[in-house]
């Protein structure tokens, strides 16, 4: 009987390839996921839990990034100085107005497993507010977030 091997990618076998999704077209949440999903590389065939598979992210229209329901006054971002009553809170709608970029950021690292990876995963996502990005050399594909696609 011939016994089938376990596939395991190699941190030199990776082939990193440049995407770009934008934030406006759906709600926060979608967009991270799938954000985070392409920093993991869990749509790759060579995936491997332990070796960083992942490809680069770019994401526009940051500022433009609408959440459903009532989460724009409920849900709220926490910040802690260290110092007894240092806690500080921002609603998502003074987030975006300080930091476009934070809010979208926050909500794909908290995707993203807790482990010595998830560093190197989010130094390759890219966030910017408007739809301009510096990364046009690198041809990325642009990518639908919309719902069926």
């Amino acid at each position: 009987m011939k016994t089938v091997k376990t596939y395991s990618a190699k941190p030199s076998d990776v082939v990193r390839t440049w995407y770009v999704l934008d934030a406006a077209e759906a709600p926060l949440g979608r967009v991270a996921a799938k954000a985070a999903t392409l920093l993991l590389g869990k749509g790759k065939p060579m995936f491997t839990a332990h070796i960083d598979t992942g490809d680069f992210v770019v994401i526009i229209n940051a500022a433009q990034t609408v959440v459903t329901g009532k989460k724009a006054q409920d849900k709220m971002y926490y910040k802690h100085s260290g110092f007894p009553g240092g806690l500080r809170e921002r609603t998502f709608t003074e987030q975006m107005e300080k930091d476009p970029t934070a809010a979208m950021r926050q909500a794909i690292r908290g995707m993203l497993p807790v482990n010595k990876l998830r560093d190197a995963r989010l130094d390759r996502l890219k966030i910017y507010a408007d739809a301009d990005h510096k990364h046009e050399a690198q041809k990325p594909k642009a990518i639908s977030v919309k719902e069926g696609k």
